[in-house]
């Protein structure tokens, strides 16, 4: 079998992580976009193993994963962390399956497609069985910035991202409810999951600090991939994440420089019915791209166009873009990747409203 080739045209689908935030998310948009599977096959970790969801009417019990787990697995979407992509990848792709992968593992492999279906589609047939889904934040972002750069070119991005709790998973979550109600009773409350208190508060992005640049393992992943997925290395991004007290959709605020003037009309014009963007913008309503709009479907909102007062030859533009980071950021493209593999006719750039996880 070539990794071309696959077995039936309604592919055996295998979700690995499936009890996990993005994996719940994966469930959900392969039955809203009603895509073409033939068998569904649910794994986690051995803690997680005899609980049951959902799919299309039908209780499904989660597996412990193990080595016979992706026999007769066309796709396996993962969505464990990048530990267990790495051991369990390998053998997914040697029993016969392609893997979309929505961890780091495999994200800079120069061999390993990096893939945003709207950004870059062309790049998922190099693959050698694994695809990897960017980061949640490179993904929200270069879905507006691509339609950009094709218009008017790009010198440089600056980017302040504020991410939500659902970045760091269901257990974030959690927390921030859980420490929201003990702050709002005025009761003591030791957060267990992220550094800090999150309730009432922001701080910046918690993962690790490099000693050498100052920026964190975040703000290095999403522009090593935001370059990566624009087919730029050498452009220059720059970037501030802070985590916000927001269950779930990330939002970005975006500084982009042209090669020539801009206006902001033209950039939204440039945005306006660019697949998988939905423009925002209501200067007079203050109304403009929010989490609280974003969550539950799959579009990137777009809008508070402007020039950047801070370059006087009228060559940058400040926007803000706003995505859901459990959806497109994260199960949704995953779910797209898949449909350009088996079903690519059926193409959608965006999944029908989805209820946010409870």
């Amino acid at each position: 079998m070539t990794f071309h080739s696959f077995r039936r045209a309604h592919p055996n689908v295998a979700i690995l992580g499936a009890t996990g935030a993005v994996g719940v998310e994966l469930i959900r948009c392969l039955e809203a976009r009603d895509f073409p599977l033939s068998r569904l096959k649910l794994l986690a970790s051995p803690r997680s193993a005899g609980r049951t969801l959902s799919f299309r009417g039908e209780a499904l019990t989660v597996d412990a994963v193990d080595a016979a787990s992706f026999d007769d697995v066309d796709l396996a979407l993962f969505s464990a962390g990048a530990s267990q992509s790495r051991e369990w990848a390998p053998r997914a792709v040697a029993a016969g399956a392609v893997v979309v992968d929505n961890s780091s593992a495999f994200r800079m492999d120069p061999a390993t497609p990096l893939v945003v279906p709207e950004v870059n589609p062309e790049t998922i047939g190099a693959h050698r069985g694994v695809i990897a889904n960017p980061n949640c934040v490179a993904i929200i972002a270069v879905v507006p910035i691509h339609p950009l750069q094709q218009a008017f070119g790009l010198t440089r991005i600056r980017m302040a991202t504020y991410q939500a709790a659902s970045g760091a998973g269901a257990a974030a979550m959690e927390e921030l409810r859980a420490g929201t109600a003990a702050y709002l009773a005025g009761e003591a409350f030791t957060p267990q999951v992220l550094k800090h208190p999150y309730a009432f508060n922001l701080f910046s992005h918690d993962s690790a600090v490099d000693e050498e640049s100052g920026y964190n393992g975040e703000e290095l992943k999403v522009v090593a991939e935001t370059q990566r997925l624009l087919g730029r290395p050498n452009l220059p991004v720059g970037i501030t994440s802070v985590r916000v007290p927001v269950l779930r959709a990330h939002t970005i605020a975006l500084t982009l420089k042209f090669p020539e003037p801009v206006s902001p009309e033209a950039a939204r014009e440039a945005l306006s019915g660019a697949p998988g963007v939905r423009i925002v913008d209501d200067r007079a309503g203050n109304h403009f791209p929010m989490p609280s709009e974003s969550q539950g479907q799959g579009d990137v909102l777009a809008g508070r166009f402007r020039r950047d007062l801070a370059d006087p030859t009228g060559r940058s533009i400040c926007l803000m873009v706003s995505g859901d980071q459990l959806l497109k950021g994260a199960a949704l493209n995953a779910v797209q990747i898949a449909e350009q593999l088996f079903c690519p006719q059926q193409l959608r750039s965006s999944a029908p409203a989805t209820e946010p996880v409870a």
